[in-house]
């Protein structure tokens, strides 16, 4: 059994979490404690999956206007959980905390190990989105 729930959880337990994901090496190494504590802090949608246990085995942080657009920056699932539509769920989740399909648009900067599970969320790849990087950035994996 899988509880689903809008909570802030500490940047400690993130990073454990962390550890039992893939989604850590979409971080890079400079100033990492610092910034997931500012990310923990301050994602407007925090959705967690936890199992009896009260363990947590799947993260959503997103922000979001509450009107138009919500843009998914963190989506996880813990090794041991995947495959059991966790991820689907937490997307679910936090759309409808937004505001809803009908009214928000979903965004995201999508690994390329996760376009197809986006894709059967029915996201498609956009035209109309621009970045600019200037971010120093070494990658790492979270240990």
């Amino acid at each position: 059994m899988i509880h689903y729930q809008a909570e802030r959880i500490s940047a400690d337990e993130y990073i454990d979490f962390l550890r039992r994901t893939d989604l850590g090496s979409q971080y890079p190494k400079e100033r990492f404690c610092e910034r997931i504590k500012k990310l923990v802090q301050n994602a407007s949608i925090s959705i967690t999956a936890r199992n009896e246990e009260d363990l947590l085995v799947g993260v959503l942080f997103g922000i979001t206007d509450f009107a138009y657009w919500l843009f998914i920056t963190d989506l996880g699932v813990d090794r041991q959980y995947t495959g059991q539509g966790i991820g689907k769920r937490l997307m679910q989740t936090a759309h409808e905390a937004a505001g809803g399909e009908k009214d928000i648009i979903l965004y995201t900067c999508a690994n390329e190990n996760a376009v197809g599970f986006y894709e059967k969320f029915g996201m498609h790849t956009a035209d109309d989105v621009m970045v600019k990087n200037l971010v120093e950035w070494t990658s790492f994996t979270v240990e």
